[in-house]
């Protein structure tokens, strides 16, 4: 059987109707058969069109797994992520062509390598602080990008998480926010007073008008399209490259950095693990565990007035002050050159 048939099966039907996986999921996947399948037809020596499933031997597969890391440099951990997809096209095979069931076996007995997991690269209070000054309320995308970043530290969502918000999601009246998070499950948050504040003040008034097709979507870029987790990713490296030395940049993943800030804070202020695990979206409450092995040592006064600057309105915020004076002078300029 031509494995592009199996395909057009896999990522149509057993993917999105069989298995239910996410939009997110079925782009990884596709990503990792666009890889898997020219180096499948180079290996084979043959026409990518006509590869066959008894192509997939464990030979084949462990030699894309070290091509991974030796020609692309990728950690054993990406390698993992590869493997979980081929994985999964096994699962379909087995289900959909029990006559290829020897095939799947073999992909399927192929163990996961040891990863090394790296530090928990997470903002201290005072950073966080400093990278919201960095933000240039005066330039186009500014506000979207001062709310991004006070709602990644705030809501502990992941980038990707970011990207998918609809303008429904969010609740102003009870300060709620739904996240659709891994494996399409819903989870809803509450809101700090000044997050809250500053996605009500971004729809009302600095979000710009987007192309039809993503209307429902809360943030937009400058092309009127859906904000990707790619743009969000930019956004946090622009300010975070600002605001810190470049030697603890090295340290830190952009947007997920706020994702471990958020969950240190919680465990600062006394919140049990079971609500940080709900709040970040955890599946598995070890993955939460692992925040309680860090070195946590604070200075209390700067955690209470981060605090304090979280549960505040933005009228007492004088980045917002300046914001007003400058528009405020920018109408008064427009009429004088009108005259």
């Amino acid at each position: 059987m031509k494995l592009t048939v199996c395909l057009h099966q896999f990522f149509d039907q057993y993917l999105p109707r069989i298995k239910g996986a996410s939009e997110n999921t079925i782009n990884a996947y596709l990503d990792t058969f666009s890889l898997f399948l020219p180096f499948a037809a180079q290996f084979r020596r043959t026409n990518l069109k006509r590869l066959t499933v008894d192509d997939l031997s464990s030979e084949l597969i462990l030699a894309f797994l070290d091509h991974l890391e030796a020609e692309r440099q990728n950690s054993a951990s990406t390698r993992n992520q590869r493997l979980a997809a081929l994985k999964s096209f096994a699962r379909m095979l087995r289900l959909l062509y029990p006559e290829n069931q020897l095939c799947a076996e073999k992909i399927l007995n192929i163990p996961k390598k040891r990863a090394r997991k790296p530090l928990i690269g997470y903002l201290f209070p005072e950073e966080i602080l400093t990278v919201f000054k960095t933000v240039d309320l005066g330039r186009k995308e500014g506000f979207r990008d001062y709310t991004i970043l006070h709602l990644l530290s705030d809501s502990g969502a992941r980038a990707s998480e970011i990207a998918s918000l609809k303008l429904h999601y969010f609740d102003y009246q009870n300060k709620t926010l739904a996240i659709l998070g891994k494996g399409n499950h819903f989870r809803q948050i509450e809101l700090a007073k000044k997050t809250a504040e500053l996605i009500k003040l971004y729809i009302d008034k600095y979000r710009p008008q987007p192309k039809p097709q993503y209307s429902h979507r809360l943030f937009i870029n400058q092309q009127a399209k859906e904000l990707t987790r790619h743009g969000i990713h930019r956004i946090c490296k622009k300010y975070l490259s600002q605001a810190l030395p470049e030697k603890r940049l090295k340290s830190l993943n952009p947007a997920h950095s706020f994702r471990h800030s958020c969950a240190i804070n919680m465990l600062c202020s006394g919140k049990d693990v079971t609500e940080i695990q709900n709040r970040l979206g955890h599946e598995k409450l070890e993955t939460t565990m692992g925040y309680l092995k860090l070195d946590i040592t604070r200075k209390r006064q700067i955690q209470k007035e981060f605090i304090q600057y979280t549960q505040s309105s933005i009228s007492a915020d004088p980045k917002i002050d300046d914001l007003i004076d400058w528009e405020n002078k920018k109408k008064t300029l427009e009429w004088l050159d009108s005259l």
